[in-house]
């Protein structure tokens, strides 16, 4: 049996937040979340969802600040491509042939005490 435990460690917690908040934003624009951190041995995928045309993998990057860079940046190129390939790997996992897909970014920056703020970045990788 799996549990779901809340994390314990504080930036852990703002992730799984953030993660949570993404998840209903997509769903407001009408999006179908299809996956909630799905993993495999080689990694996760923090969301995957469709629009009904497109499958749509999107990363959430959520900090309590920018001190040290906007959370999209924490997306690297080399990141960009394990999370394609994880793409691949859910796909063949959930028998989903080929279709059009699109690889998101929603950056979430939550100061304590304060409203998050939420940018959408599609296609960004």
């Amino acid at each position: 049996m799996t549990t779901h435990t809340t994390p314990t460690a504080p930036h852990l917690r703002t992730g799984a937040k953030g993660e949570v908040l993404a998840a209903r934003y997509l769903e407001r624009q009408g999006l179908i979340v299809l996956s909630k951190n799905w993993r495999c041995p080689e990694g996760e995928l923090d969301l995957v969802a469709t629009d009904r045309h497109n499958l749509i993998i999107c990363e959430v990057k959520t900090r309590t600040s920018t001190n040290y860079g906007h959370p999209a940046e924490a997306v690297t190129f080399e990141k960009g491509l394990r999370i394609r390939r994880l793409a691949r790997r859910w796909r063949a996992d959930h028998h989903v042939r080929w279709c059009p897909e699109r690889f998101d970014i929603i950056a979430i920056t939550w100061p304590r005490n304060e409203p998050p703020k939420l940018q959408h970045f599609k296609a960004a990788f």
